[in-house]
């Protein structure tokens, strides 16, 4: 990997913090926030709506959490909430804490000064698509340098719209560290727009567009601080990898963890009475208001031998939110 944080990342350690949905300068036709964060002023930690620094505290923590991404819109807001969570974070892990920003906007030397201050270790900017080769000689520039003079490791995080060799330039310069290349996507928040400008999705694929990846990469694909970052990578290894380490963190006594990292147990709405006058160990179930838990394997062998007569295997995931996967009804 070419910096800490996509080192963290990859091990599905870098928690995602969203701290604000509007951006006052950009209208980017590939934004690909959904409605519950473009345009809101919500915060967010992964999945998990903040409503305090507890919250952002303890969903870290819930993940073991190596480090942290910061994103999230434009205004003078958005700089105050990223300037008290970074101070939040490095208060409760340390400077081992490995935190970066990802932000449209340059924003100026007193900014990186604050940001600087408060904790940030790295920042990664991505200019406007339409100045994409006409950067040099603009603020694009000098912040890069002025980052880097006020203590933070300047680069760019770009999506995969094209290839662009101004970037390499910035990087041979030593203007910027590295150069992250996001393999271009389409989201619920997005796709309209992008196929008002003539994008498809990839044949088989889920989110990846179908555009000239193979361009890219000829490009700028063999330079030693270009990382591309490909859809499949980013869900078959950072969120899955994210998933297990907070499902490992999570898990009941009874609980068990799939490759894709989310939780398996049965649940059956039979008196709890029933457990105990079986005698059923105390960690193999738990009782909840209107139902009980309890480990798959012992509810399907106890609806197999006649002690109940039904329930349902549930898989979820480990989020905050607990999303169910799949439920399968056993009798």
């Amino acid at each position: 990997m070419i910096s800490k944080g996509c080192e963290q990342c990859a091990k599905g350690g870098k928690m995602v913090l969203f701290v604000y949905g509007y951006c006052d300068q950009r209208d980017c036709f590939y934004c690909p926030l959904g409605e519950n964060r473009k345009n809101v002023t919500d915060v967010y930690a992964n999945e998990r709506r903040v409503e305090s620094d507890a919250d952002v505290l303890e969903e870290a923590h819930r993940m073991d959490a190596l480090g942290t991404s910061i994103t999230g819109g434009e205004p003078q807001e958005a700089l105050e909430r990223t300037c008290h969570y970074l101070e939040l974070l490095k208060d409760e892990f340390g400077a081992e804490h490995h935190t970066h920003l990802y932000t449209g906007i340059t924003g100026g030397r007193e900014n990186m000064r604050r940001l600087s201050e408060a904790g940030l270790d790295e920042i990664r900017f991505h200019p406007p698509l339409e100045l994409w080769g006409e950067m040099h000689g603009t603020e694009w520039e000098e912040i890069l340098y002025v980052a880097r003079e006020e203590g933070l490791t300047p680069a760019f995080e770009i999506p995969g719209i094209r290839a662009e060799e101004e970037f390499l330039e910035f990087l041979d310069e030593g203007a910027a560290d590295f150069c992250n290349v996001n393999e271009f996507e389409m989201s619920q928040g997005n796709y309209r727009r992008m196929q008002a400008e003539g994008f498809e999705l990839k044949e088989g694929h889920m989110s990846a567009v179908d555009n000239d990846r193979d361009g890219i990469l000829e490009v700028m694909g063999d330079h030693p601080r270009v990382y591309f970052c490909t859809s499949v990578f980013k869900d078959a290894a950072q969120h899955r990898r994210r998933l297990k380490r907070i499902a490992r963190n999570v898990r009941r006594e009874f609980d068990d963890v799939t490759d894709d990292g989310t939780l398996v147990y049965g649940k059956t709405y039979a008196d709890p009475t029933t457990f105990e006058t079986l005698g059923v160990p105390e960690e193999f179930y738990t009782v909840k208001a209107n139902h009980v838990e309890v480990a798959w394997w012992l509810l399907e062998e106890m609806i197999e031998e006649g002690d109940l007569e039904d329930g349902e295997i549930v898989e979820q995931y480990p989020t905050y939110d607990g999303q169910v996967v799949e439920r399968t009804p056993l009798a």
